[in-house]
């Protein structure tokens, strides 16, 4: 058996150069690339966050003036929450059946664009029925204005709110066809009962007097005023055929 050596050419060269013997071999390094944080959204520029003008409404009842304070201030902490600027602050004190004149004042500074969203302890804090409430809260709508109810978590500056805006209206609708239905059978039930309805006729029974004045050489004008009637009514009376 010949030995290994042998078998070898002896004009091979002993070691093999490929050209980098005198350095190292290097690696490709990587890279690092900085996470930076780009105020774009989608190479769009982020817009800056809109600071709202707020326009607290707090009301209580005759009977339950202690909890306005508490109202007023879970309203303001809201508002500080937010981030919000408390444009203007309306209290009212008063019954469920009269007008709410203070809110008012707030419609009208939501008018004027004064303030950018309106913020209620309970719904029905603002609105005196459902139907009353969905028409303000369309005027706030359509005037670009949020609401924003605390008790109730309703947020229409917020697609979420906007659709319980919806169902809203569904009862506001609702309402008032059972408020049609109630005066409808109330008429049904007066007429059952043999009670005229509509105006009462005050100038027709005064039809005899009326021409006996005109007759008389009374003018239109005085006989309204002596009978407290209309002209009109006069002149009906005195151009019918007796």
């Amino acid at each position: 058996m010949f030995p290994l050596r042998n078998m070898m050419n002896p004009s091979w060269p002993k070691r093999i150069d490929f050209g980098h013997a005198d350095r190292p071999l290097e690696m490709p390094v990587k890279r690092t690339v900085r996470n930076t944080k780009s105020g774009n959204v989608f190479g769009q520029r982020r817009r800056p966050r809109k600071m709202f003008r707020a326009g607290l409404y707090a009301r209580v009842s005759t009977n339950d003036q202690q909890t306005l304070p508490m109202q007023t201030r879970a309203l303001r902490e809201y508002v500080a929450r937010r981030g919000w600027t408390l444009a203007m602050q309306i209290r009212e004190v008063g019954s469920g059946a009269i007008e709410r004149h203070a809110r008012e004042q707030l419609m009208e500074a939501a008018r004027r664009r004064e303030i950018d969203v309106v913020l209620v302890w309970r719904l029905d804090r603002w609105g005196r029925s459902v139907t009353d409430l969905l028409a303000t809260l369309q005027e706030l709508e359509h005037l670009g204005v949020g609401f924003v109810s605390l008790t109730e978590a309703l947020d229409l500056t917020t697609p979420a709110g906007r659709a319980m805006a919806g169902l809203l209206a569904i009862f506001a609708e609702f309402e008032r066809e059972i408020l049609r239905e109630r005066t409808q059978a109330g008429l049904a039930h007066a007429r059952q009962n043999g009670k005229r309805l509509g105006r009462p006729q005050t100038a027709a029974l005064r039809t005899s007097q009326v021409r006996k004045l005109y007759r008389a050489g009374v003018s239109k004008a005085e006989i309204a005023r002596r009978l407290q009637i209309g002209r009109t009514s006069v002149r009906r009376i005195l151009s019918a055929k007796a």
